[in-house]
Formats: C-alpha cells, structure tokens, sequence
C-alpha cells in the first residue's frame, strides 16, 4: 500500500522558515515526479512546487518563486519543501503528492497518490 506522509508543519511568524518533509513507502518513485500543492479554508488546491524524478526539473507557483525550494532525496524516498519569508497568505494545509512517470501538467492536481496533508499557519 503506498503511503505518502508529510510533516513538518506548524504555527509560525511572518519571515520564518519551515521545512516540510514527504516521506513515501509502498513503493519507490525514484522515477516519477512529486509535488506539493495546498489548500486554505474556502479555496480550491492549488499548487505550490513540483520536481523532476533526477531533480534536474523544478517548477514553482508565482507566489513562491524565490521563497521556497523543492528538493528530493531517491535514496530516501523523500521530498521536501524548504519555505522561507514565510507570509500570512501562505497559510494552508500542505499536501505532498506523486504521479507515475511525467504528468501531462504538473501544476495540476491530477497526480496518483496524495498524503493526509500538514497545516501551515503564519501569523503577522
């Protein structure tokens, strides 16, 4: 049974850091690509950050361009998701997701399996 369980998450400033982890089991995706997507109260998912299986490939949402960094380590069978200058608006609930082989759109939430999700809450 594949499992994708994120952490990490929590109840932070305005200008800090957190790192999520997604940590996967049932199967090895050291071919596939993984994302991150959230979704706050009253909004559809939307999403945040997607990485090739070499990791070569990294995609960003506008909104996080240059505050977060996707990575992933395939010995581990885990992604991350390091967000710095955190701000109120990037409050959410974060789910890490992955999609057998290349996804059509990776920016779309039409992947294969998806964690339980991890919330994130910045104050001002």
């Amino acid at each position: 049974q594949v499992q994708l369980v994120e952490s990490g998450g929590g109840l932070v400033q305005a200008g800090d850091s957190l790192r999520l982890s997604c940590a996967a089991s049932g199967r090895t995706f050291n071919r596939d690509y993984m994302g991150w997507f959230r979704q706050a109260p009253g909004k559809e998912r939307e999403f945040v950050s997607a990485i090739s299986w070499t990791g070569v490939s990294r995609y960003y949402a506008d909104s996080v361009k240059g505050r977060f960094t996707i990575s992933r380590d395939n010995a581990k069978n885990t992604v991350y998701l390091q967000m710095n200058s955190l701000k109120p608006e990037d409050t959410a609930v974060y789910f890490c997701a992955a999609v057998i082989g290349t996804p059509t759109h990776y920016d779309r939430p039409e992947y294969t399996y998806w964690g339980q999700g991890t919330q994130v809450t910045v104050s001002s």
